[in-house]
């Protein structure tokens, strides 16, 4: 069972804290951690991308001239594809981009990257955070005592903190994010992941099923 130096808001070594094996040092499944990478970008798309038909733009009710006689091609309505302001043909519509794959290969794909943190050295583990009101400069020592300065950080809480998150919030590159709502992308795409002792029961909570 790894273990790693918990620490507290200022960075001083406050004991040990034991992780869950099942979950912080899994075989690393670097297929799976694609597809639930590769599916969470997708489902980010807005797939709003939207062009009129014929019968959606407007006007071209009118027939535009007779359809004998006067020796041009017969038309039956100016907003015809072929027309200048026409519709478009086989355009862009609203489409759904998302993809469902297994509620177990995305908890797979969160212990893969997890456990790929603990294996890189970057995760560490805090005993808690004591924001009494939002303050920036304060957050600003605690990623310094944390050595994750001027690094891209995320960081995971237990419970909804405002302070915390308002104390963050305008620090470039720092994300805060509840242990409940863990996942593969906001792991992979930061170098650092900051936890408390008491989000890491949340992740397990979530992810041991």
């Amino acid at each position: 069972m790894p273990e790693l130096t918990l620490f507290d808001a200022e960075g001083s070594q406050v004991g040990e804290v034991e992780l869950n094996q099942s979950i912080f040092d899994v075989e690393i499944n670097e297929h799976v951690v694609h597809e639930a990478v590769t599916a969470q970008l997708a489902a980010k798309r807005a797939g709003t991308a939207s062009t009129k038909t014929r019968a959606e733009v407007r006007g071209g009710g009118r027939k535009p001239w007779r359809q004998k006689g006067t020796g041009r091609a017969r038309h039956g309505s100016i907003r015809s594809p072929i027309w200048v302001g026409g519709g478009t043909t086989f355009g862009p519509q609203p489409r759904d981009y998302s993809k469902d794959i297994p509620k177990k290969v995305k908890r797979l794909a969160v212990k893969s990257a997890l456990t790929a943190k603990v294996q890189d050295e970057e995760l560490t583990v805090v005993d808690g955070f004591n924001f009494d009101q939002p303050k920036t400069k304060q957050m600003v020592k605690v990623l310094e005592a944390l050595d994750a300065k001027d690094k891209k950080v995320l960081v995971i809480t237990a419970e909804k903190d405002d302070n915390l998150y308002k104390s963050a919030r305008n620090i470039p590159d720092v994300k805060v994010l509840l242990g409940s709502a863990v996942n593969v992308y906001d792991v992979l795409d930061n170098e650092q992941i900051i936890i408390t002792k008491e989000a890491i029961k949340k992740v397990e909570e979530v992810l041991d099923k």
